[in-house]
């Protein structure tokens, strides 16, 4: 690993925060039902997700490599002896000069 390399990294941690954030899946397949599971959520919380998802939209690339399980990343720091690194995941013109 160096920085600037371009990874794969595992969609799980990030499509539960997505859920818990808007409200909504991410990545499924067109022609297929999302799955939730009903859970009372207070009038509040319906609000506050409703306000979130106001206007909300995600790159049909980004949406894609949601349903492959697999999302990629750069690298932006320099891991250590430890592995350890940062990096962000690919979005938008960079994201469609990778997946070509």
């Amino acid at each position: 690993l160096v920085k600037g390399a371009i990874i794969a990294i595992d969609a799980a941690p990030f499509k539960q925060w997505y859920m818990q954030h808007y409200g909504e899946e991410l990545g499924i397949k067109k022609g297929r039902e999302a799955k939730l599971e009903v859970t009372k959520k207070s009038k509040g919380v319906e609000a506050k997700l409703a306000a979130r998802r106001e206007g909300h939209k995600i790159d049909p690339h980004l949406d894609e490599q949601f349903s492959t399980g697999r999302l990629y990343a750069s690298i932006a720091s320099r891991p250590g002896q430890c592995g350890r690194c940062d990096g962000y995941i690919l979005e938008g013109k960079e994201l469609e000069f990778y997946v070509r």
